[in-house]
């Protein structure tokens, strides 16, 4: 997603979901924070990288205030043979970046670039060379923390959005997207993958590390959502698997969830 694209659809959308999210503080104790590895990684994205910098480290500060350990990876040095170690046993994915999903106009699908992360080809190649590293190599090669969690920021295609100046997908389309896009993550370990176009994921990090609530209940605790227009299915790609979808409006794809709905903050921590 372009910053500007952004910053038109973050105005709209500033609403809250006025529903219950079982907001429990239960907070973990001083250790067990730290024990938990969080990743932090941004793709080259041209005139936008030092943009998607500030997000992600607005999460990685977030994250260290809860007492995690965290990794950042940022490009021009964010090469798959680093992202790829980082990985191992981490109990959180931060990912902003490029995203190159399926359905989209470039075909055909396979799985060596589809669904996965827009990483630098080799370390100082700048910020505007991009090569893909699709599900097939998350699922081959990534061994997360059991019940991890991984968060898609400003990606298009991961929540079922298309590119700046594209046209609105249909609903089928919008659904496939985040279907795919979850499949190789889901195959890491981790249990769920947020995929937020829009917005912060602070209310992510609280929820996790001081509440009990359900994966499902940390989505909806996002200030941004609506409520309004909600589509709900279970994974044709991931035996076992529920998602969410939050458009604004009816074509406006931004906000999702996939994964073991039900699992709690708890249980991931």
């Amino acid at each position: 997603m372009l910053r500007g694209r952004v910053a038109r659809t973050f105005g709209l959308v500033g609403l809250a979901v006025t529903m219950a999210v079982g907001a429990i503080a239960v907070g973990p104790l001083p250790a067990e924070a730290a024990a938990k590895k969080v990743v932090v990684v941004v793709g080259p994205v041209g005139s936008n990288t030092s943009y998607f910098k500030s997000v992600a480290n607005d999460a990685a500060a977030q994250a260290k205030k809860y007492g995690a350990n965290v990794v950042k990876i940022y490009t021009p040095y964010a090469t798959w043979g680093r992202v790829k170690k980082a990985l191992q046993g981490a109990h959180v994915l931060i990912y902003a970046g490029h995203g190159n999903g399926w359905p989209s106009p470039y075909k055909p699908f396979q799985r060596f670039t589809k669904d996965g992360l827009g990483l630098n080809p080799y370390s100082g190649s700048g910020n505007r060379k991009v090569k893909y590293w699709g599900e097939k190599y998350l699922a081959d090669y990534i061994n997360m923390a059991p019940n991890a969690a991984v968060i898609l920021m400003r990606l298009c295609y991961a929540s079922g959005n298309s590119e700046p100046g594209r046209a609105d997908p249909t609903k089928s389309t919008a659904m496939a997207r985040v279907d795919n896009y979850g499949a190789g993550f889901l195959r890491t370990n981790a249990k769920v993958v947020f995929a937020q176009g829009y917005g912060k994921s602070n209310h992510i990090f609280y929820s996790l590390f001081k509440t009990n609530r359900t994966m499902k209940q940390i989505f909806w605790a996002d200030p941004s959502a609506t409520g309004r227009y909600t589509i709900t299915f279970s994974s044709s790609r991931t035996s076992g698997m529920k998602a969410i979808m939050d458009p604004y409006r009816r074509g406006k794809y931004y906000r999702s969830v996939i994964g073991k709905l039900d699992m709690t903050a708890g249980q991931w921590r």
